[in-house]
């Protein structure tokens, strides 16, 4: 397979008083550029080989690596031929880290402070950062000296959680990037922009790299004058954001805040927002697999020709790995960390619940997946979005009801989970790989009924007058 850039994500995080059970939450679909691109589930072990110094198979980017390193989990390409693109996964200190939200700088910057083509990527990130830090601050702080010092390949966010704290950071130039803490009340939606508003630099609240407002004084970068706005100094405002990127932020804000009546091509929709109700898992599963339902821009929807393409929606069939990254603080720190782990589009699959400090997932999430088998759980997921969005109305019951059965099934599981009588990684482990026993099932059963149910809609069908 030849290289894909991973792009055009939706990422979501919450912080620990926004949600139901007081859980951190960050989450994010990464979309690709075409349909079909295997990824893989796996668990990297503390004591696996590791090349020192990390030398990228994308862009040779290299750097020497800590000499310790903890468990984590990733959800790698399964073509590492131009890197790892690990993109997902909670480590062994139950920090989250989400890998990357892709975004652009505008032409002003770049042109004093450019990006490197050899700089840190998304496809290394994951992997020099996650199984060496033990906070969603350090995370920060590590991701952030490596694009001080030895610089950025591209403009993106990352997210970073931990049991207290939620993090969103942005690149922002060849060598600057800011993050911003996500107030324990609020949530934020973030689409292919650079988000962050107006930086504090006296609040423990924000994180910038060394030298950041003299750099941007020096080059008289600030079109706002006396406030820091990121956004403005170094983001975009183009016909792109407007149809691409700011409805998918428009969207989640209806959801979650519906009295914001807000505009879906407004350049100033807020990053920090906070939702009417407590958030739950399935309402940013509801985010990431939304195509503006129930308003004249869907896809699947009843609008005209011109509204059902205007704007981009979330969960597309580009979607190959959507995931909702909890660190639970009411329970023993060896099963706070929950993957919800989906391949394809969420608007059709399920998010499956993993323990993360489980030593796998299970062999068939882990497994090389480069050719088409029903039983992969990467293949499984294609095939039930294609046969999901065929006939979809007539099948929405059905599809409905799978969502919402699934939902109840993951729930069950992660309850069944927590009542082990033992929280070794062992155990967690063979938990986890029924879990996807299970799922596994369970999504071969949908994919039968919806075969039969299009079966029964076929144009090649003819019923004969009974009168001959």
């Amino acid at each position: 397979m030849t290289h894909q850039t991973h792009q055009a994500c939706t990422s979501f995080l919450a912080g620990k008083l926004a949600t139901l059970d007081g859980s951190t939450l960050i989450a994010r679909n990464e979309d690709n550029g075409v349909a079909i691109w295997p990824k893989r589930a796996v668990i990297h072990p503390a004591d696996e080989p590791r090349e020192n110094p990390f030398v990228s198979k994308g862009n040779q980017f290299s750097t020497p690596l800590p000499d310790h390193a903890v468990q984590y989990s990733a959800v790698p390409d399964n073509d590492p031929s131009a890197g790892d693109y690990g993109e997902s996964g909670i480590n062994a200190h139950n920090v989250a880290m989400s890998a990357t939200e892709s975004a652009y700088t505008n032409s002003r910057v770049l042109g004093v402070d450019p990006l490197l083509d050899h700089g840190l990527a998304e496809d290394a990130m994951l992997t020099v950062v996650l199984p060496y830090v033990d906070s969603a601050q350090a995370g920060i702080q590590r991701l952030g000296h490596l694009v001080s010092t030895l610089g950025a390949a591209e403009t993106n966010g990352v997210l970073f959680s931990d049991p207290d704290e939620v993090w969103y950071m942005e690149v922002v130039s060849g060598h600057h990037w800011v993050a911003q803490r996500i107030p324990d009340d609020a949530y934020a939606v973030v689409a292919n922009q650079l988000a962050i508003e107006d930086v504090d630099f006296d609040s423990p609240d924000f994180l910038t790299s060394p030298g950041i407002r003299q750099f941007v004084q020096a080059n008289r970068l600030n079109p706002d004058g006396g406030r820091f706005n990121s956004r403005h100094i170094f983001g975009t405002h183009s016909i792109q954001d407007a149809h691409y990127n700011t409805p998918r932020v428009w969207y989640g804000h209806q959801l979650l805040t519906p009295s914001a009546y807000e505009n879906p091509t407004s350049m100033e929709l807020p990053f920090i927002q906070h939702a009417e109700h407590k958030i739950g898992l399935d309402d940013v599963a509801a985010i990431l697999g939304s195509h503006y339902q129930e308003t004249p821009y869907d896809p699947l929807g009843g609008g005209t020709s011109a509204e059902k393409t205007q704007f981009r929606a979330i969960g597309l069939a580009r979607t190959e790995n959507s995931h909702i990254l909890q660190i639970r603080r009411n329970v023993a720190p060896q099963r706070a960390g929950i993957i919800w782990q989906a391949f394809g589009n969420p608007a059709f699959n399920p998010y499956v619940p993993f323990f993360a400090a489980g030593d796998q997932l299970s062999d068939a999430y882990s497994e090389a997946n480069g050719d088409y088998s029903a039983t992969n759980p990467y293949w499984q997921a294609k095939l039930l979005e294609v046969l999901s969005e065929d006939h979809f109305h007539a099948n929405r019951a059905l599809i409905d009801d799978f969502i919402k059965a699934t939902q109840s099934q993951a729930i069950q599981r992660v309850t069944a989970g927590d009542a082990l009588p033992e929280s070794s990684a062992h155990a967690l482990g063979t938990f986890n790989a029924e879990t996807a026993t299970q799922f596994t099932t369970t999504i071969q059963q949908q994919i039968g009924k919806l075969v039969q149910a299009n079966a029964e809609l076929s144009a090649l069908s003819f019923k004969m007058d009974a009168n001959l």
